[in-house]
């Protein structure tokens, strides 16, 4: 499946931002979906996933309450909405067809999408 994030930019802490991640290729449902980040000089790090049906969803502690993860399997889009951002949230975010916390349970991935929130 080839995935394509987008929705990143320039936002103020406190703003809010949403994430896209269209995918193709491949059955869409078929797939739990994540969302990993990687800030500079840091490894890349879980953000989020939602099962196939968007049943169910887990967040990492640092972002649950703030961000919220969703699918539309129609539009073969996974959404990733973003309130109440700090300056800690800028990275290059990622979206991953897979399931689980850790990278190495995704087979696919975006390309990244960069989110910079300025203090």
């Amino acid at each position: 499946v080839q995935l394509q994030a987008s929705g990143g930019g320039l936002v103020q802490a406190g703003g809010s931002l949403r994430l896209s991640c269209a995918a193709s290729g491949r059955t869409f449902s078929n797939y739990g979906m994540g969302w990993f980040r990687q800030a500079p000089g840091k490894e890349r790090e879980f953000v989020a996933a939602i099962s196939r049906t968007g049943g169910i969803t887990y967040y990492a502690d640092s972002v649950k309450g703030r961000f919220t993860v969703s699918r539309d399997n129609a539009k073969n889009t996974v959404y990733l909405q973003m309130i109440s951002l700090k300056p800690e949230d800028t990275a290059v975010y990622y979206c991953a067809a897979g399931a689980g916390r850790y990278y190495t349970g995704y087979d696919f991935w975006g390309q990244g999408t960069l989110v910079t929130v300025s203090s």
